[in-house]
């Protein structure tokens, strides 16, 4: 037993040993600097300075994913010519540690420079990408950080391509292209477009926002940006508040495209440069525009508690993505809904079609929602043939048991509360007031304290298990009734996704449950004939003329190998939803009918 004189000479040690070290860090500067000469070259060339620690070595560490897209990427691939130096210029010794940490022997040098180049020719919301056009930088791919000084403060030198006169990013500018950042995450969490993108700007909720787009579409600037301001007012009334002093949308207009990454107080958007010219492709637009601005609040602070502080080495593992993700996608298009840009039977209608694309989904019937969540590391995003089959999206079911749970509340107050509440309430407990992450007990907890109701059977059954819920049960609380249109069918199902390779008619997807599926046919058979006759391009004009008990005679190839297989055409029992009203709905019905779909009421 440690007598109190000691006790005490050790706490003073400890107290010393602390300031000292806090000291130091406080004397630590961190400083980075981007440079792209030669941008038809695809590299990016980066600095990153440390100075005032004198260590024998640091380790430089480039993280291996991208927070909000769960999927190690291994971004140190594209690290090319890593190389050290002290202040003067001296070459410093550093060798490769590990798949991205490079360590550098400082010999307690006052300044370590680290020098590498990042080849960035990926042009998606979750890497980073660089050509004669344009650059663009997502920071988990392109910074490394100095281990153990992930909490340094520090500043951003970009130096643009000759001729290229435009920075966006939500770091805070201290003018000439310098940016400052208070921590690594911030820095990771910011991305740039960097160019000559056209600028737009817009104030919403007393805060100025910018919208940064490269490439040409068919959008007029003016209407869409007051569009955008709509869905973003619409988006703070759910939670009350805006928690930024500005916000940066980034977006690409691109051939082809689709999909966003959240940050703490910008985003990237990607979509199709023409795809602005018809209502559903306006309209798609601005649900992700909504998606990704809801993420603001839901996953950037509040969070399932596995989302931070980032371990940026491995995976972070939470089964609450269908609350992050899920959730989200139950906002986007009601957000939209509220703004005024789709009518309540409209949107009626998309509610109906994630009801059905997930019923339609054998996986659902494998893979619980809370799963899908834990194992997007290693399955959302690197689907294969069978994923159908053995996967449910916790965005699309997430969002549907969004709707249910919204229901739930509704008409358990009578329409004096909604999930806006619960995320108002969870906002203001986890984020505000206890500055954590919650667990799903305590998402729970929020629903039974919001409708007074106990939820256990919704989360045993439809969270960690895969019951199918009852539908109508729930959407009677808004005098809805969700029919089947498929109801009664006599048609066969078939099963197989094929594609036409070289003449060939090429399977590629069998789901469960079809004739296909039980009668053996497999992914990269090839089919050369259905009872007796040749396909080509023309596949489903033979399938659809084959009714319920109908054998099936297909002659396939399967490695080479010419073999018959008889299909037996089994019912299809796929589903079609759509909502139709009842009949002399009550007033509290009518009450929580018009709330849900934002219907004056007056």
């Amino acid at each position: 037993m440690l007598k109190q004189k000691q006790v005490k000479f050790y706490l003073l040690l400890f107290a010393v040993l602390t300031f000292c070290n806090a000291a130091a860090a406080l004397a630590a500067e961190l400083r980075y600097t981007l440079s792209m000469p030669q941008p038809h070259t695809h590299y990016f060339e980066v600095e990153a300075e440390l100075s005032g620690v004198k260590k024998n070595y640091v380790d430089f560490t480039l993280p291996v994913w991208a927070p909000g897209s769960y999927l190690v990427r291994e971004f140190a691939k594209n690290i090319e010519g890593f190389e050290a130096t002290d202040k003067s210029g001296k070459a410093l010794r550093s060798e490769k540690i590990d798949k991205n940490t490079w360590r550098v022997y400082s010999n307690k040098a006052d300044v370590v420079r680290a020098k590498y180049d990042v080849y960035a020719y990926e042009l998606s919301v979750r890497t980073s990408y660089l050509d004669a056009s344009h650059g663009y930088v997502n920071g988990t791919s392109v910074f490394m950080y100095p281990e153990g000084y992930e909490k340094l403060n520090g500043t951003l030198v970009v130096k643009p391509f000759q001729g290229w006169e435009k920075v966006s990013t939500g770091l805070k500018s201290t003018g000439n292209f310098t940016y400052t950042f208070p921590n690594y995450d911030i820095l990771a969490d910011s991305p740039l477009e960097i160019g000559n993108h056209e600028v737009y700007t817009f104030t919403a909720a007393g805060v100025p926002h910018e919208v940064a787009m490269y490439g040409e579409g068919n959008f007029d600037p003016k209407e869409l940006v007051a569009d955008m301001k709509k869905v973003v007012e619409e988006a703070v009334e759910v939670i009350g508040e805006l928690p930024v002093d500005r916000y940066v949308f980034i977006v690409h207009n691109l051939n082809r495209g689709g999909g966003g990454l959240e940050h703490l107080n910008s985003t990237t958007l990607q979509t199709s440069r023409w795809n602005y010219g018809t209502a559903a492709g306006y309209n798609g637009f601005l649900s992700l525009v909504a998606h990704e601005y809801f993420h603001l609040w839901n996953v950037k602070r509040l969070r399932p508690l596995a989302l931070g502080p980032f371990n940026y080495n491995q995976e972070n593992y939470t089964d609450l993505l269908w609350v992050s993700e899920g959730i989200t996608s139950f906002y986007d298009d009601l957000i939209v809904r509220r703004a005024g840009f789709t009518t309540p039977q409209r949107y009626l209608d998309v509610v109906a079609g994630s009801i059905h694309a997930v019923e339609n989904t054998p996986g659902n019937k494998v893979q619980t929602v809370a799963e899908a969540s834990y194992d997007a590391w290693i399955k959302y995003y690197r689907r294969n043939e069978n994923s159908n089959n053995a996967e449910v999206s916790y965005y699309t079911k997430g969002g549907v048991l969004g709707h249910l749970l919204n229901m739930e509340v509704l008409e358990a107050t009578d329409g004096e509360k909604s999930l806006d509440d619960v995320m108002r309430y969870m906002y203001n407990r986890y984020y505000k007031q206890l500055n954590r992450g919650f667990k799903e007990a305590e998402f729970k907890e929020a629903l039974e304290k919001i409708s007074g109701r106990n939820m256990d059977a919704f989360f045993s059954n439809y969270v960690n298990g895969t019951a199918t819920p009852n539908y109508n049960e729930y959407f009677d609380a808004a005098g809805l009734r969700l029919v089947n249109i498929n109801e009664g069918s006599k048609v066969a199902s078939w099963g197989a996704s094929t594609a036409v390779s070289d003449g060939k008619v090429m399977v590629r997807a069998v789901n469960r449950g079809t004739s296909a599926y039980e009668g053996g046919l497999n992914v990269n058979d090839e089919i050369v004939a259905v009872n007796g006759y040749r396909v080509g391009d023309d596949l489903d004009s033979f399938t659809n003329r084959l009714g319920v008990g109908d054998t099936a005679e297909v002659l396939i190839t399967r490695d080479g190998k010419l073999q018959t297989l008889k299909i037996p055409m089994l019912k299809n029992e796929t589903v079609r939803y759509r909502f139709e009203r009842v009949q002399n709905p009550s007033n509290v019905q009518q009450r929580i009918f018009n709330k849900w779909l934002d219907i004056d009421q007056s």
